[in-house]
């Protein structure tokens, strides 16, 4: 059995069921994730551009394998409350919510989803955030290109962290990607754990962590 306290804030390159299985019950206060979908893609493109920063970790298909019921078992089993992007995609599992999350992204006219859709545990109702996120059209971290094709704004997360969470909660995040859910936690005295398989986003994660805290420290 792992010790929280020995892998808290800290970014462990594994296979996220291998570590949580090791964990102990409701360890964490909050797990914010957003798994890979199983949409099978060949390649992403915005504007009829391929997203060449994505490229670099090699084919998509690799990474975007739909997790099993065993990984949202465990991830539930560890974790007080749980928000999981891409709520819709695992519907069968996950089961029914009552105070779902809607990002509006401001899309425009277009065929890009207007929004994206998050599973919470929480026994309210539902919830809307609006920040505009396509292409070079952003709310925010404008001229900045994306390392994930999954990406979310840093806004949206420290919004969640803001609303279902207090400085000080663990947040677990086993699908860490490019690392948004943990410079969340950073900028706003949150503790993390994040797991993520894929070395090339471990190390993508750890040099935007790694701005996170020389910025948060310049703040201080």
């Amino acid at each position: 059995m792992l010790k929280v306290e020995e892998i808290t804030n800290t970014i462990i390159c594994a296979d996220c069921l291998e570590i949580m299985k090791q964990l102990p019950d409701k360890c964490v206060s909050l797990c914010l994730t957003d798994p890979p979908y199983g949409l099978k893609w060949s390649q992403i493109e915005m504007f009829g551009k391929k997203c060449a920063q994505t490229l670099a970790v090699g084919d998509l298909r690799s990474w975007d394998i739909r997790p099993s019921l065993e990984h949202f078992q465990e991830l539930k089993r560890v974790s007080k409350n749980q928000i999981v992007w891409g709520g819709n995609y695992f519907a069968d599992i996950l089961g029914a919510w009552k105070e779902p999350i809607i990002w509006n992204k401001k899309t425009g006219n277009n065929s890009y989803a207007d929004g994206e859709l998050a599973w919470t545990s929480f026994p309210g109702t539902l919830r809307i955030y609006t920040h505009q996120w396509c292409g070079a059209f952003k709310d925010s971290e404008r001229g900045i290109p994306n390392v994930h094709p999954t990406q979310k704004p840093l806004a949206l997360f420290e919004w969640i962290l803001n609303k279902y969470s207090k400085p000080g909660d663990i947040i677990l995040d086993p699908f860490l990607g490019s690392g948004t859910t943990v410079a969340a936690c950073i900028n706003l005295e949150r503790q993390y754990i994040g797991i993520e398989i894929s070395p090339e986003y471990v190390h993508a994660a750890k040099t935007r962590i790694d701005k996170a805290t020389a910025q948060r420290r310049l703040f201080i």
